[in-house]
């Protein structure tokens, strides 16, 4: 015979491993009076015929128009004979009011154990109220899911005749953390991500319709590669094998235009083992195209075109606010080499300078830096401390040195310089592009020259990759390629200022 302890731990009623409060307490409760006089608080469906949106959109006075409509209480007045409540779907919100006469007393019972956050599926008629607000006249209502924990809804009381809110779920970290009840109870939040979603659709079909492909490459790679960042590191059993989780897709894209194929794009996942701040996620979103016999002037032009599309489709406009700044997408955008940015914004040209002189010139500046760095990191560290975060209109950064750029086509008439460019927006950095390097030897010989810098302690220089050198020694034809930080665009095209505002599940340190 179990003892009593036992008997409440295998006991239906006592949910395990949940601190009760009073509030969770009466719901678990008022779940149990529900099971027990018949009430499923979890059946499997309910037909729904209109959103509230479409309700109210397509509302006709005098007409009793029918509709079954389904969502969760986020209001509730519970009176004798009559009650009123707000029932929230994904499109808005619509009220509901319902007559113990008309809906039976077994269902109005049913309605006395309702709580803000379940979920109730409605049906019934269109109707105003005397107050003017279009409602829906309950005939039946069905509980299709109780809410075992409270939702944390604002509350509104007048002050000076003014309405303040107050209760609100506003703790950003508490948002992050539980998105599912920042979506609830902040609705307006859906907006950002419908937004990011309609982004993103925008570029696939702007791609697909030039004709370019989109692809798939591995996110588990045995040599980790095209850019310069520490990576993720995993272990694959049944090969008994080390593997690192993608910092970028490039070398594998380039692979296929080796193959044949003339444009290839990936929207993908990538991973980077750096900080996390208001503008970086481990685990970000990016989109990369490569397109044969193009250079980086032709992508330019093509940047420039897609953004501001973008812009338009999704907000009907070529301008938006971003960290307080009103940003103009018209085209064309400021172009700018590195190098005269640098001098136009510290006053110091370093063309041509050793590694050496450039160390001066920064400690000049008031830089300390790592005695590790190369000569491309210093100029990199110039660049970001003085010069990128004034760049607040769009801007083409062009033209940098080789070293900062291994996989880079060194520019035909300006020697130690590739063709690259970096779009900065707001005064961060959207987009990186090369010319990209098709010349085998020169590729092997830039990323040996790497391998050594990761001797002299640069955790982020590149990895000989044998298999991509051996692929261009194929024949690569001349290529652009282009990657896109999705999150920091989102985030310029909808005002947000932090990363973990435009991406659903943000990476946050244990609670």
């Amino acid at each position: 015979m179990q003892n009593e302890n036992e008997q409440k731990k295998n006991s239906p009623e006592q949910p395990t491993q949940i601190s009760l409060n009073d509030q969770m307490q009466r719901r678990f409760e008022e779940r149990q009076h529900l099971m027990d006089a018949g009430v499923n608080p979890y059946p499997t469906r309910f037909e729904v015929t209109h959103s509230s949106a479409e309700i109210i959109a397509n509302f006709e006075e005098e007409v009793k128009t029918p509709v079954s409509v389904a969502g969760r209480i986020m209001t509730i007045r519970k009176m004798g004979k009559a009650s009123f409540f707000h029932l929230q779907d994904s499109a808005g919100r619509i009220q509901i009011y319902m007559k113990k006469a008309e809906v039976g007393e077994a269902t109005y019972n049913t309605f006395k154990l309702l709580d803000i956050g379940d979920i109730v599926g409605v049906k019934g008629y269109t109707f105003r109220t005397k107050t003017g607000e279009i409602s829906v006249h309950a005939e039946a209502l069905e509980l299709l899911t109780k809410s075992l924990r409270p939702i944390p809804v604002a509350k509104e009381k007048d002050v000076d005749g003014e309405k303040v809110i107050f209760d609100a779920f506003s703790d950003k970290e508490m948002r992050y953390r539980q998105r599912y009840v920042d979506l609830i109870v902040n609705p307006e939040v859906k907006q950002t991500f419908i937004k990011r979603s309609a982004i993103v659709s925008f570029m696939r079909n702007f791609f697909s319709g030039q004709g370019w492909l989109e692809v798939e490459t591995p996110i588990l790679q045995p040599i980790y590669g095209g850019a310069a960042a520490r990576p993720f590191t995993t272990h694959h059993n049944a090969l008994d094998m080390q593997l690192y989780l993608r910092i970028a897709n490039e070398l594998y894209l380039k692979r296929l235009i080796v193959g044949g194929f003339d444009g290839v794009f990936e929207f993908a996942k990538d991973f980077r083992n750096e900080g996390i701040d208001r503008f970086h996620n481990p685990e970000f979103t990016q989109v990369e195209l490569y397109v044969a016999y193009k250079d980086y002037n032709w992508m330019m032009k093509m940047v420039e075109e897609l953004i501001c599309q973008t812009a338009l489709a999704v907000n009907k406009s070529d301008s938006t606010m971003f960290l307080g700044n009103e940003i103009s997408l018209k085209t064309p955008f400021r172009r700018l080499s590195i190098i005269d940015a640098i001098a136009e914004y510290t006053g110091k040209n370093i063309s041509g300078l050793s590694e050496e002189e450039l160390r001066y010139t920064a400690k000049d500046l008031g830089l300390e830096l790592d005695p590790k760095i190369s000569s491309g990191k210093i100029i990199d560290e110039i660049f970001g401390e003085f010069v990128e975060s004034k760049l607040i209109q769009p801007t083409f950064i062009t033209d940098y040195p080789t070293e900062m750029s291994p996989l880079a086509k060194e520019h035909p008439s300006q020697p130690g310089i590739v063709e690259r460019f970096e779009l900065i927006v707001g005064g961060k950095e959207v987009c990186n592009s090369f010319s990209e390097l098709n010349d085998p030897v020169i590729q092997r010989e830039r990323l040996e020259s790497q391998s050594r810098l990761r001797q002299r302690g640069d955790e982020e220089a590149m990895i000989v990759d044998e298999d991509f050198l051996r692929a261009i020694e194929y024949g690569m034809p001349p290529c652009a390629g282009l990657g896109i930080g999705i999150d920091r665009l989102v985030m310029i095209l909808t005002g947000q200022d932090s990363i973990r505002d435009v991406i659903f599940f943000p990476h946050l340190k244990p609670e």
